[in-house]
């Protein structure tokens, strides 16, 4: 007969998911032994095989957990309005508010996402995509004049992924600007910097 799930199944699987985010995070995926994220969880082993059969099964729910939910989070803010730099700013406040207390998830995104099988790759980079879509989309219709230009708008829209993405290396809540702060400051940096590069490539 097949074991059956308890009633706070899920509610554990994401929290072994949170510990074993800041183990990858802290020594690496190859450094992390299943003992230690048992450890880290407090449980067996024989009760995290319950619920993970391997380590890579592991890194996989963690980062599409991760990825789902940051679609989620921007999609959300998307269709929050019409106006396209206020969306371009929805969009990337969002994405900062998201990234708080997941700065594991979003380190071990970047440094280990390549470690899984092809096919597994393919489904987190789809998710990868279509969020990268949605700013492509909005700094299209902020930027009318690259909106069209095959040239411009994949190194804007990247720009913008690399301050947003790369604050979790200095950023620190409490400290200066807010994320919200920040986030305008990423996007107004972007939009009048972008009016001088389309003239430049023009």
């Amino acid at each position: 007969m097949a074991r059956t799930r308890a009633d706070d199944y899920d509610e554990k699987r994401r929290q072994m998911l949170k510990n074993a985010a800041s183990l990858f995070a802290r020594h690496g995926f190859t450094g992390t032994s299943i003992t230690m994220v048992a450890n880290a969880c407090g449980v067996s082993k024989a009760l995290l095989y319950h619920y993970y059969e391997s380590k890579e099964e592991v890194l996989f729910d963690i980062l599409q957990l991760h990825l789902e939910t940051l679609l989620e989070t921007v999609d959300q803010a998307f269709a929050s309005t019409t106006e396209p730099r206020a969306r371009l700013h929805a969009l990337s406040a969002a994405l900062l508010e998201t990234y708080r207390d997941a700065d594991a998830e979003h380190q071990i995104q970047i440094a280990n996402l390549q470690l899984l099988p092809e096919e597994k790759q393919a489904t987190l980079r789809e998710l990868e995509r279509r969020i990268v879509a949605l700013f492509a989309e909005a700094i299209g219709e902020a930027l009318p004049e690259v909106k069209g230009s095959r040239v411009l708008l994949k190194p804007l829209t990247m720009s913008l992924f690399g301050m947003l993405n790369w604050s979790y290396l200095w950023f620190r809540d409490g400290r200066g600007l807010t994320r919200e702060a920040y986030a305008r400051l990423a996007t107004e940096l972007l939009l009048a910097g972008a009016t001088r590069a389309v003239a430049e490539v023009d």
